[in-house]
């Protein structure tokens, strides 16, 4: 097994602090010979043993901590016992049983850096992102396959990060094959189709499964304008909630065709409620601030602004943008609930915008809620860059 041996001083983070990042400024030299994906030791300046970590040498991340246990193997059952313990971690959870729609591993945060899997119904859907994961695939999906007992396990490694570790996109079907009939799930008594080969991420947003459903629980009564609304999750949620009307804006047309079969996937919503929209939503919100609309319920979810720190001085101005023109939309006691899932914008960064928002719109406003993943969605201590989805329920005077 080849060394990684990193400069003096360096092996601070790595043995204190257990952060399951190597940076290669923190690599002084690789003694033998690593492909990507390769498991190399990690030893300080002075030789002692640190862990064990997947190399990746085209990546700013040169390598990524598996163990820091330097003499655990890593090997296919080191993978079995990984997955087998993610799954477990999620049945232990009474929120989560029963759920069609799970996350079952969550990359670093499950001690699998570079491995994301989601199960819906019957089906795992799996994303490798990073040089390891990419090495290890047939261990973590046969250690998914006993874990879950699924039929089905389709692959989507097509993100851009996949790039920056020299991999190419891998999609298609590792277990079993496509079904004549979509895949539906149901999600807290909602029906919803999951087009986990074409759609964003393997198909669906699960971290916001919880906050859809505070959604419905605020909506009874109200006029909700759901903006980047993608295939409809949260205006769902407030029809079923008793919502007077929904409004959903997005600038995709297929993800709001997606939507509204989604809503006819539940006949007994009342789909005479909804309205679609296909915009931009910056300029749709200027365009109802101009005719004077207002609405009870906002939700802002957008894409993501700041994909890294390098880009959060022009993410904040577009969330400050996007905020102050939702503010500017709410009638009085009306609720916003706005959301960040740029790893560049750290939660504290985010409030300061939101609060310059409602500043800059003239309304005295306050957090009900500090609003965050699900549960299936942990996030480990030593790892705080999982903590990606940060949101706010705020209330207007």
């Amino acid at each position: 097994m080849a060394q990684l041996i990193l400069l003096p001083g360096k092996e601070r983070s790595a043995f204190k602090q257990h952060h399951p990042w190597l940076f290669a400024g923190a690599v002084g030299r690789l003694e033998g010979r690593a492909r990507p994906g390769d498991t190399v030791e990690v030893l300080a300046d002075n030789l002692r043993p640190l862990g064990r970590a997947a190399y990746s040498p085209k990546s700013q991340i040169r390598a990524r901590f598996w163990t820091f246990d330097a003499e655990e193997s890593v090997d296919d059952a080191f993978f079995k016992r990984r997955v087998a313990a993610a799954v477990a971690r999620r049945q232990a959870l009474p929120e989560l049983r029963g759920q069609q729609g799970l996350r079952l591993i969550h990359a670093e945060s499950d001690g699998l850096p570079g491995v994301i899997a989601d199960q819906y119904g019957d089906t795992v859907v799996i994303q490798l992102t990073s040089a390891g994961a990419d090495k290890w695939r047939h261990a973590i999906v046969a250690g998914l396959i006993k874990a879950t007992g699924c039929a089905r396990v389709y692959e989507r490694s097509d993100s851009d990060v996949r790039r920056l570790e020299g991999l190419e996109s891998a999609t298609g079907w590792l277990l079993g094959e496509a079904r004549d009939e979509p895949l539906t799930i149901v999600e807290n008594g909602v029906k919803l189709a999951v087009d986990f080969a074409e759609g964003h991420k393997t198909g669906f947003y699960l971290d916001q499964r919880d906050n859809r459903l505070l959604l419905g629980q605020l909506a009874a009564g109200k006029d909700v304008l759901n903006c980047f609304c993608y295939t409809a999750g949260f205006s769902l949620q407030a029809l079923a909630g008793g919502a007077a009307s929904v409004l959903s804006i997005d600038s995709s047309g297929p993800a709001l065709a997606q939507g509204q079969a989604n809503l006819a996937l539940n006949p007994e919503l009342p789909a005479e409620r909804a309205q679609w929209q296909e915009a931009d939503v910056f300029q749709a919100l200027r365009d109802f601030r101009k005719a004077g609309r207002l609405f009870d319920l906002i939700v802002l979810d957008p894409p993501k602004f700041a994909p890294s720190a390098a880009h959060a001085e022009s993410a904040a101005r577009a969330y400050k943008d996007i905020n102050l023109l939702g503010f500017r939309l709410l009638n009085p006691g009306g609720l916003l609930m706005t959301y960040s899932c740029s790893g560049g914008i750290g939660l504290e960064l985010f409030q300061k915008i939101i609060a310059e928002a409602a500043h800059d719109a003239g309304r005295q406003a306050r957090i009900i809620r500090r609003l965050a993943g699900a549960a299936d969605h942990p996030i480990a201590l030593n790892f705080p860059e999982g903590e990606y989805l940060k949101g706010l329920l705020v209330q207007v005077d």
